[in-house]
């Protein structure tokens, strides 16, 4: 009886499929980390008119988002997390592109829900979000950060009855269950199947910043969302 040597021989063939995977991600994340800080703003009316397309991040507070966009955009401290969480009430933007052209621009949002936060400071970022994910015009996706160990909150629902409308009429959306490294494989399972069913018609990835999870994936939708014919700028 002989055995094969090679140990290559039984390892699966990269498809092609695979080479143009891999390197749609590459660009996404070569994209992601030019990220750099644009603007802050306090209230709506303080936020530069731009014309490149916008995709905001929105989450509870302690879903991951500070993690996810550091992660994403392979910068360490680029969305700050706070020490008290729900305090930091601003909308920050910040500038994507090669070679100093901005292409895109991603918006990080106030975590919301945070019990600490006095009631009336609640409603007014509610209120602030609510016009903000309506009637910002150069808006084309929102992230939605969720932690599926809790599974959407009421003010994520509500948030997404507010969404709807624009991701009808073409708002890209992508809801990101982070910190999935906490859950069993089967759980992951269990709770990608319930989200799907929940996002209304958008995208639901798996991810975690620890094990790498859906990393590539995420990188390359938020890419290919803010490049739709798909040429990636020179």
């Amino acid at each position: 009886m002989t055995t094969n040597s090679n140990p290559l021989a039984s390892a699966r063939p990269t498809s092609a499929k695979d080479n143009v995977t891999t390197a749609a991600a590459t660009i996404a994340l070569g994209w992601l980390h030019t990220a750099k800080f644009l603007t802050t703003a306090p209230q709506l009316h303080f936020l530069p008119p731009l014309s490149v397309p916008e995709i905001a991040f929105v989450g509870r507070s302690n879903a991951g988002k500070s993690t996810c966009i550091n992660t994403l955009t392979q910068q360490k401290q680029l969305a700050f997390a706070s020490k008290k969480p729900g305090r930091t009430q601003h909308i920050n933007l910040f500038s994507l592109g090669k070679q100093g052209v901005t292409d895109a621009v991603l918006a990080d949002l106030p975590g919301y829900g945070y019990a600490a936060v006095p009631k009336q400071d609640k409603i007014r970022w509610q209120q602030v979000m609510a016009n903000y994910l309506v009637t910002r015009e150069n808006l084309k996706a929102i992230v939605l950060m969720c932690d599926p160990r809790h599974g959407l909150t009421e003010l994520d629902e509500i948030l997404l009855d507010i969404v709807r409308p624009r991701v009808e009429d073409g708002l890209k959306f992508l809801v990101v269950l982070t910190k999935a490294d906490k859950l069993t494989r089967v759980e992951q399972t269990k709770a990608l199947s319930i989200m799907q069913l929940q996002a209304g018609g958008g995208e639901v990835r798996l991810f975690s910043a620890t094990k790498r999870q859906g990393i590539d994936e995420v990188a390359t939708l938020l890419w290919q969302w803010a490049h739709p014919l798909g040429v990636e700028p020179a």
